[in-house]
């Protein structure tokens, strides 16, 4: 090569790399953009505020809100795969009830989710949730917190779901670790967070935890916590969110970064599921999932539903997960569930 030819190669080099590091500079912004802009994390500010001010008064729903505590629902991971294939990981997951919705959360990874119900006493139960999650390193840890029972040794991050609650099957409810969680919840929330719980959130969440520890596994009958906890989807793949240290350390990890919010709201009210489809707009994002359970059966006009839905910002991707009696992924008794294509069933309410 000549000295001019090899001068000319050095002039150009800076140049190339300037113009490489400017490609991947704007590849990078094209990365960010094309990802939702849901935040890191929320201050404990902006969590309380969007839970507070998005939510309904409190209404009644069949049962006193220290009930239904778990779900009923055996057969909830037998969509498990095909919802991972419909949906897209980093949107918002929507959903309503106790803890089903954190194995859904677990499974499709989204950035952020919001939890509705009509009763106050579900807000109180996630609330109590967050602080366990927070509070637990482990998933032994969190077993112990929720049942207030002793952590029995030997349980490891590689124990199965079902050696986990075996182990914990054999240990005594002890009234001093209830005692002494219980102070611990609350601390987390007011003192920690700064939370501004009313008297009545209180009331609610020693309610709920007692029924808990009181219960046992078996908070509902049947199925228990163990038995949710343990049961796997078609294939025999165990799915819960404790049915893994990496499931449960995905979920513990949105819940101190204050990105699982409880919301007090009727599916058919005016204004919890619009201010949330709202707020996710202004994000740039989309709603990724909607867990109904069986919701839809008990509301006076799906059409009322229908338009509210319709107010979220959906995609080709958006999926409806639904509870129903005798139909969809199982056969047999009780619940099982089925998924929809959200922007295409509400397309005829906007």
């Amino acid at each position: 090569m000549q000295r001019a030819d090899r001068d000319l190669v050095r002039r150009r080099e800076p140049a190339a790399r300037l113009v490489a590091a400017a490609i991947a500079a704007v590849l990078a912004l094209s990365a960010i953009s094309a990802r939702a802009d849901v935040p890191a994390s929320l201050s404990d500010q902006a969590f309380w505020r969007l839970s507070q001010e998005s939510s309904e008064p409190g209404g009644y729903f069949r049962s006193q809100d220290i009930t239904n505590l778990t779900s009923n629902e055996v057969w909830m991971q037998f969509v498990i795969q095909d919802l991972v294939a419909r949906t897209r990981p980093g949107g918002v997951y929507l959903g309503v009830g106790p803890e089903q919705n954190f194995t859904y959360i677990t499974a499709i990874r989204p950035a952020m989710a919001v939890i509705f119900d009509l009763r106050r006493g579900n807000l109180d139960l996630q609330l109590m949730y967050k602080a366990m999650f927070e509070l637990s390193k482990d998933r032994a840890d969190f077993v112990s917190m929720l049942f207030a029972k002793p952590r029995p040794a030997g349980l490891t991050a590689s124990s199965s779901a079902a050696q986990i609650f075996a182990a914990f099957g054999a240990q005594p409810t002890n009234e001093h670790l209830f005692k002494s969680n219980l102070a611990a919840i609350v601390a987390n929330l007011t003192t920690t967070h700064g939370f501004a719980l009313t008297d009545g959130d209180r009331q609610g969440l020693e309610a709920v935890y007692q029924t808990f520890s009181w219960s046992g596994f078996a908070v509902r009958p049947s199925p228990t916590y163990a038995d949710l906890m343990t049961a796997t989807d078609a294939a025999g793949v165990p799915r819960s969110f404790l049915s893994s240290e990496e499931r449960y350390l995905f979920l513990r990890d949105l819940e101190r970064r204050n990105l699982v919010v409880p919301v007090v709201g009727n599916f058919e009210g005016p204004k919890a599921i619009r201010a949330i489809g709202a707020y996710v707009k202004t994000l740039g994002a989309t709603v990724s999932a909607f867990y109904l359970s069986n919701v839809e059966q008990y509301l006076g006009s799906w059409d009322t539903f229908c338009r509210n839905v319709a107010s979220l910002p959906l995609d080709s991707h958006s999926t409806f997960i639904r509870s129903t009696s005798g139909r969809g992924y199982a056969s047999g008794g009780g619940f099982v569930s089925s998924l929809g294509a959200m922007a295409e069933e509400v397309k005829g309410c906007r």
